[in-house]
């Protein structure tokens, strides 16, 4: 029985051992098959940075600030901009950096020539500064372009009875 186990034992250590070898091969050879994508990634970076007639966004502002806002009031702002390229821009993503940020694009190609607008709504649940960003994906020169909205929500006071009335019985003489 003991040498039936030390023989499983034997040829599963065998088996595991031929396993390995061809995964090692297969990791050594990884890299290699990695760069020419990566090169090709590059290269159509490249591409898209030299085409002179991809579309390309200008903004009125690329910073909002907001000011002094109260506390539970969701405040709103249109990012306009227009296409000066020669070709459309198709935003594929618009992405804030948090969840009390919501943004809101247009989902059909910007002709050249054309305006459109990016909504952003700031939920001002938290007292204190803030300062969010607005992270655009599309087709155009600059294919990531970042917008900011900034601004201090103030606390609203909880207080809903009046100051403390002096009491009569501490304080008799009511100097």
């Amino acid at each position: 029985m003991k040498k039936i186990f030390v023989t499983l034992f034997v040829a599963a250590f065998a088996m595991s051992a031929m396993a390995q070898q061809p995964a090692q091969q297969g990791n050594q050879a990884a890299p290699v098959k990695a760069q020419p994508a990566q090169a090709a990634t590059g290269a159509n970076a490249a591409a898209a940075i030299e085409n002179p007639n991809a579309g390309d966004f200008q903004f009125a502002e690329e910073t909002y600030d907001f000011g002094k806002i109260p506390k539970g009031t969701p405040v709103n702002h249109e990012f306009n901009f227009t296409n000066t390229g020669k070709e459309p821009i198709v935003i594929s993503n618009v992405q804030a950096s948090c969840g009390c940020t919501t943004p809101k694009w247009p989902k059909e190609p910007i002709l050249p020539g054309k305006t459109s607008v990016i909504n952003v709504q700031y939920n001002a649940a938290n007292p204190g500064g803030f300062n969010k960003s607005i992270t655009i994906t599309s087709n155009a020169k600059s294919p990531t372009k970042v917008l900011y909205i900034k601004g201090t929500v103030e606390a609203q006071s909880d207080q809903t009875t009046p100051d403390k009335a002096p009491n009569m019985i501490s304080n008799p003489n009511n100097n």
